[in-house]
């Protein structure tokens, strides 16, 4: 039994731009109320057949809920006859959702097998397009991420919520990553705590003595850099310049970023060195992580700014809302800066 009295090892709560969220609401009450549609080649996202192409890899856009991407990957390997890691997508989406997103399949020289396989395929998910391309598809390849999104029984003032939803459009929301990166109460940060480092540098996927495999251990390692990365912004809200950039910052158009620690640290420098080593000082079970490792510092945009957000009340207690953003940005962080948010697929048994 816990002890609901022990404080949680690892915050997993952040502070929002404003102070406080103006309004609470139910996310996702049924899968059709968060679509997810990736867009990677605008010329052809909108084709109901195939489009034009030629290479040895067979792409196809398909539209799934209930099953989570390496999933399908894993499952489109099968049917095409390749290996798994020969089947290329650009990001992971919620097997909580209505999502569409391309895959590539590894299938040289077998054109004219192609509508077979997609039948196959059809048979499963429902294929919206597919075209011959010459490479394989790698994570972060495409342009944005549309959301169609409804919440459900919002409570709040109507003005308020009116208003915050206009801030958020005109200057965005603090870019922390979502809960889904941690694991349940945080369990992938406690993995990282205990993480053999002499693991990361062995071969993805590859499994090791004692169980696990490598692909594993980056998903913790991953974790424990995101959090930090939380932490640091936390610590820019609180000081209300998460916004805009300070001294030191070490990219050259000026935007705030903040560091995805690796051997060294940050890339910083003055005064927002200063800030980011104090963050990362006050948890020395990470730090000693990082300095196990060759994992090179990197930088991520503190702001993120959903695209041509627009709303629409379809009642008094449901909101309807689209807007894009880019590759590894979270519309759950977008709106959870103006909502409190019930996530009503989250469960213990949730697989991320």
């Amino acid at each position: 039994m816990t002890d609901a009295s022990v404080e949680p090892r690892w915050r997993l709560e952040w502070p929002v731009s404003s102070g406080q969220r103006v309004g609470s609401a139910r996310l996702k009450v049924a899968p059709q109320d968060f679509r997810v549609t990736e867009c990677l080649w605008p010329e052809v996202e909108g084709q109901a057949g195939g489009a034009e192409g030629a290479g040895e890899h067979l792409c196809v856009r398909l539209e799934k809920s209930g099953d989570n991407t390496e999933f399908v990957a894993r499952e489109l390997a099968q049917l095409a006859g390749c290996k798994a890691f020969e089947v290329g997508f650009c990001g992971l989406k919620d097997r909580h959702a209505v999502t569409s997103q391309w895959f590539s399949l590894y299938c040289p020289g077998r054109e004219a097998l192609d509508a077979g396989l997609l039948s196959a395929i059809g048979e499963r998910w429902r294929v919206l397009n597919w075209r011959r391309h010459a490479r394989k598809l790698r994570r972060g390849e495409h342009q944005a991420n549309g959301f169609e999104l409804v919440l459900r029984e919002v409570q709040g003032d109507r003005p308020a919520m009116e208003a915050a939803l206009a801030l958020l459009a005109e200057r965005g929301a603090p870019n922390y990553f979502g809960l889904q990166r941690f694991g349940f109460q945080g369990g992938n940060l406690e993995r990282a705590v205990n993480l053999d480092v002499s693991r990361l540098n062995r071969k993805k996927g590859g499994r090791h003595r004692g169980g696990g495999s490598g692909s594993k251990n980056v998903l913790y390692f991953s974790a424990a850099r995101s959090w930090l990365f939380n932490e640091v912004l936390a610590a820019r809200v609180e000081a209300g310049n998460w916004f805009e950039a300070m001294a030191g910052e070490p990219e050259a158009h000026g935007s705030p970023t903040g560091p995805l620690w690796g051997d060294g640290g940050t890339t910083a420098t003055g005064e927002q060195e200063q800030l980011e080593r104090s963050v990362v000082a006050g948890h020395p079970e990470f730090e000693r992580l990082f300095l196990s490792t060759r994992m090179k510092p990197e930088r991520r945009a503190l702001v993120t700014r959903p695209d041509n957000l627009q709303w629409q009340w379809q009642d008094d207690n449901t909101l309807r809302l689209q807007f894009s953003l880019p590759p590894g940005q979270y519309a759950t962080t977008v709106l959870a800066d103006v909502f409190e948010l019930q996530d009503m697929s989250l469960s213990r048994d949730n697989k991320y």
